[in-house]
């Protein structure tokens, strides 16, 4: 087995979830004694100035013997945010707008108009 396969097994099952510029990606793997383990990772799209575009990556290795107590927190603390932050959707931002939505931005030009005196 070379070192990508060992670092890099297989996914059993996948879902990404895609949220403004990052995509989020919760993937089920297997360890050599065949026990499935999730892999929580954040992939954030860089683009350094004057260099090739490329992602970033952040990942958390999360066993099954720690699946309770992560779930049981993780959804403590989204109920503290719901109820101390209740959700406001915010402005779209520049980089979520659809092309008709950006198209709406601009006046239609009637060019003979401009070469009116």
């Amino acid at each position: 087995m070379d070192d990508y396969t060992k670092n890099e097994r297989e996914d059993i099952f996948s879902r990404p979830v895609r949220a403004g510029k990052r995509t989020y990606f919760l993937d089920v793997k297997e360890t050599r004694n065949q026990e499935y383990y999730l892999t929580i990772t954040e992939s954030k799209k860089q683009f350094p100035v004057g260099g090739k575009p490329y992602f970033e990556k952040h990942k958390i290795f999360l066993y099954k013997e720690d699946f309770d107590k992560f779930a049981e927190a993780f959804q403590e603390v989204i109920n503290f945010i719901k109820e101390k932050q209740p959700y406001e959707p915010r402005v779209a931002r520049e980089e979520y707008k659809t092309d008709e939505d950006k198209n709406k931005e601009f006046t239609d030009i009637d060019f003979e108009d401009l070469t009116k005196e």
